[in-house]
């Protein structure tokens, strides 16, 4: 109770500022503005390292005149609590998983679903494309604007008890999950038992006993330190969901075009930048995995493909979940 309290007031403290600071992002060649952005990962990240370099190039392309402040490791929240601060302004920037914002657009929701992407090519394709454009700009109404994207990785499970070659294997096992229907929906399918739970919470949840495991790619275990209590990595390659950028949408209407043009060219250069950094951190967090004693797997993927085709149905017969669309942009 103590710890949000504190946060609540420094937010508070912090609208106040942002509140003084709006006229001033809207464009005044004399004058200068600092923008806020939070997000969830520690300082040793590739997502930290990444928005230090949008920091940077935000900088750099307005001569100084914007400035953004970056709060990681969930200083102000979790992903909900950050999405919801910048729905109000409360804060400019957030990077949230896009599962998180399934919650509150569904057309996010599709990033979430299993064996969407055939391969590594066909997932930046459609991250590049103007498919990416449709579903970050859907929310606008709402109070926030997706400006880019950043690889999160492939997700796979990983668990406290033995390897999982097997859909079979996950019966009677406690599996967190992002706060998505979608995931959710997944490893029920899959025959586990999912336990939807903020990404602070799985460490200690890994290691009471909790949960029995957990989906995400290999940093989790060098970065979260998971690979601690976790010693069984198994490669399902279930899904590969972005992190994506958002800018309130108080925030974006405040600014000059020629501020939008620098965010928006900053981030895009950024997400550019994470690619390459992102490839060097997942064989570095491979290693060091492996000399923290967790074993890695490759399970047959197919019995769990067949096992969420029943996802693949609903989302097809849901125009507005851009199935078909993503689908053709593989077969291209």
């Amino acid at each position: 109770m103590k710890k949000r309290f504190i946060k609540t007031i420094l937010v508070i403290g912090l609208a106040g500022v942002l509140f003084g600071c709006q006229s001033l992002a809207a464009g005044n060649n004399n004058e200068s503005t600092t923008l806020r952005l939070a997000h969830n990962q520690n300082l040793d990240h590739p997502i930290h390292k990444s928005l230090m370099y949008f920091a940077e190039k935000v900088k750099e392309k307005s001569n100084g005149k914007i400035k953004i402040e970056i709060y990681p490791s969930g200083q102000l929240g979790t992903e909900r609590e950050l999405i919801e601060l910048t729905q109000t302004g409360a804060i400019d920037f957030a990077k949230v998983n896009a599962s998180a914002l399934e919650n509150f657009k569904k057309e996010y929701s599709i990033f979430s679903l299993p064996y969407l992407f055939k391969n590594e090519d066909h997932y930046y394709k459609t991250m590049d494309s103007d498919v990416m454009k449709k579903i970050y700009h859907s929310t606008r109404s709402i109070g926030f604007v997706g400006l880019t994207n950043y690889d999160s990785g492939t997700r796979n499970i990983y668990t406290t008890r033995a390897p999982i070659t097997k859909p079979e294997e996950l019966k009677g096992l406690k599996l967190r999950v992002q706060p998505s229907k979608t995931s959710i929906r997944m490893i029920e399918l899959m025959g586990g038992s999912p336990t939807p739970m903020d990404y602070g919470e799985v460490y200690t949840g890994l290691q009471q006993g909790v949960i029995d495991g957990t989906e995400n790619n290999e940093t989790a275990l060098t970065a979260g330190k998971h690979g601690e209590v976790a010693k069984y990595y198994s490669y399902t390659e279930h899904t590969i969901i972005p992190d994506v950028l958002l800018i309130s949408t108080n925030t974006w209407d405040s600014l000059s075009n020629e501020a939008k043009k620098q965010i928006t060219e900053a981030a895009e250069e950024s997400s550019r930048y994470h690619r390459k950094i992102w490839a060097e951190e997942i064989k570095r967090a491979h290693e060091a995995a492996k000399k923290m004693g967790v074993q890695f797997n490759n399970p047959d993927k197919e019995a769990f493909r067949q096992a969420v085709m029943p996802l693949h149905q609903e989302f097809a017969k849901d125009e507005s979940m851009h199935y078909k669309e993503i689908q053709q942009l593989g077969d291209e």
